[in-house]
């Protein structure tokens, strides 16, 4: 028997963006995928990462002991949860790389905004 909610996700594409604001995907278009069965595949396009050099400089940071990554977004972005925009400014893919004592952290502006 057929769940009838996954099968109306897997009849019915998403039209509304199902990421909070402050998620690195909000904005990103989803695309559909007809699979061979008939059934549509709803998924989120490819998110590419800006070039850091292109990003606006706000501040650098040089991280204490026991500073976590989260916290340091949160003081100077005011969102814990935005810590991977910091990520992006600082070309690294994990969180934990951004943490080690004495590390230079960049702190930027959004992609776009001068």
């Amino acid at each position: 028997m057929t769940n009838p909610l996954e099968a109306l996700l897997q009849t019915t594409p998403l039209a509304a963006q199902t990421f909070a604001p402050n998620s690195r995907y909000a904005g990103i278009e989803t695309a559909t995928l007809e699979r061979a069965d008939g059934t549509t595949l709803v998924y989120v396009r490819r998110r590419f990462c800006p070039d850091p050099e292109r990003l606006t400089l706000l501040l650098e940071h040089f991280v204490k002991q026991g500073e976590r990554l989260d916290n340091i977004t949160a003081q100077y972005l005011g969102d814990p949860e935005l810590f991977w925009r910091v990520c992006d400014a600082n070309n690294v893919l994990r969180p934990e790389e951004l943490e080690e004592l004495g590390k230079r952290i960049r702190i930027t502006l959004p992609e776009g905004i001068p």
